[in-house]
């Protein structure tokens, strides 16, 4: 295990998240902070306006960034790390707590940017181009790195494949949720099975290395056989990498999340009925089977099951999102975005219209740029960021290290687990969650903290 006291040091990032909030619809099970209509079409939409706030909140985050770590060094001359791989977060053993950088200091560029939604497709490609040779400029972004844009695969709404690829894009994540026709207007999408196949093909000649597809199980009405059929046709367009989701009906109201400083949006009451009539018609047990076909059906199809709810080809895991479960810091920008500096996590508030009068004030008010509202949390203590890596590495399939059965605040949980069949020992010296295991993986992971 990596010491407690390693786990609370503050790091440049390694990664940079970016929320794009727009969206032509919203889903009734759909928790993101998105907005659509008018927001996102038509004469009074507020792309322009977001597009100018993001620019200013990534040069005023980079600011910040400079002053305490150093700016981007250039590492064109140097190998970058391969696809999949754990890469160790820069600068380790420098000082807890906030501090400048020493003269001539440099911190080492990204190795992945992903803009996420919301619907990021829709941005214009001016726009993205744009945000992306910002991105560049400013954070840096080593030789090959993974450049992610989520999509939905909508004829209009899955944008300029050949233009994203040249504005930077490496990877296309593609909202798939479905490939039964039946059941994506059930879930309120507006695209047809037929629209991934032509989104994928899309992806591949304009030579976008990387596809993913998104898909959901445990939808009202769904039958093992609809996702035997949907992962069947998932395989048939040979993805990358495939992330298998259980439709999850939260209630961000309920929780507290949608306040001032919240990043959730209130739930709209449309939204609320459709996820009232759908929890009954969920089932845990059927789940849980949809869950374990997948397992096997996808080993045989060759796609490694890296992480609780995620599968992808040798070479094609997400960069992006393993830093998260690797516990490594990751910048954020966009209304409702996470971000984490290895000790504390901040984000920033959901409401787009808050967010655009603090970063793009209208012409003529002669307001200066500021940073958007939000919060953080207040920093671990050494024990709760032990207990949170280690939760996080029982997500990937390479396990943690056994000596976590030796460490007492973990050992007497760990030693349920493994008595319970959840746990399975690896190359002698690692365990990781067995298929059940990871089922039940949120009975083992409370037992943690």
């Amino acid at each position: 295990m990596v010491s407690a006291t390693h786990l609370a040091e503050p790091q440049p990032p390694v990664g940079l998240y970016v929320h794009v909030p727009f969206c032509v619809s919203v889903c009734p099970y759909c928790d993101f902070a998105v907005v659509a209509g008018a927001e996102t079409r038509g004469p009074r939409n507020r792309i322009d306006r977001f597009v100018a706030a993001l620019l200013a909140e990534l040069d005023l985050r980079a600011d910040a960034l400079d002053e305490r770590f150093g700016p981007p060094r250039d590492e064109t001359s140097v190998d970058p790390p391969e696809r999949g791989t754990s890469v160790d977060p820069p600068g380790r053993g420098t000082a807890i707590g906030p501090r400048s950088a020493s003269v001539g200091a440099t911190r080492p560029p990204l190795r992945s940017a992903y803009l996420g939604g919301g619907t990021p497709s829709l941005l214009p490609t001016d726009a993205l181009a744009e945000i992306l040779a910002r991105i560049r400029e400013r954070y840096g972004l080593i030789p090959d790195a993974e450049v992610t844009l989520e999509a939905n695969p909508g004829p209009d709404e899955r944008g300029d494949a050949a233009a994203q690829r040249r504005a930077g894009v490496t990877r296309i994540s593609l909202g798939a949720q479905s490939l039964v026709a039946g059941e994506l207007p059930r879930l309120g999408r507006r695209h047809a099975p037929g629209d991934v196949v032509d989104a994928v093909a899309a992806a591949r000649t304009a030579g976008i290395g990387s596809v993913n597809l998104d898909l959901l199980y445990d939808i009202p009405g769904q039958t093992l056989a609809t996702w035997t059929e949907s992962l069947e046709r998932a395989l048939e367009l040979a993805p990358d990498h495939l992330s298998l989701y259980a439709l999850t009906l939260d209630d961000p109201d309920a929780e507290g999340l949608t306040g001032p400083t919240g990043d959730h949006l209130p739930t709209s009451p449309g939204a609320r009925l459709w996820r009232e009539r759908a929890r009954p018609a969920q089932d845990d047990d059927r789940a849980a089977a949809m869950y374990h076909l997948a397992v096997h059906g996808l080993a045989e199809a060759g796609l490694r099951g890296y992480e609780l709810s995620n599968w992808a080809r040798p070479g094609h895991e997400s960069r992006h999102n393993l830093a998260y479960w690797e516990r490594l810091p990751v910048e954020a920008v966009g209304p409702g975005a996470h971000a984490f500096d290895g000790a504390v996590r901040r984000w920033n508030a959901a409401r787009l219209d808050r967010y655009v009068a603090a970063l793009a004030p209208p012409d003529g008010s002669g307001g200066p740029s500021r940073l958007p509202p939000g919060t953080s949390e207040p920093p671990l203590d050494p024990a709760a960021a032990a207990a949170e890596a280690l939760i996080l590495g029982l997500r990937l399939d390479v396990g943690v290290p056994t000596t976590a059965l030796l460490d007492p605040p973990f050992a007497d949980s760990l030693t349920w687990a493994s008595e319970a069949g959840l746990l399975e020992e690896i190359a002698h010296d690692r365990i990781r969650l067995t298929t059940s295991g990871r089922l039940l993986s949120n009975e083992l992971f409370a037992r943690l903290v």
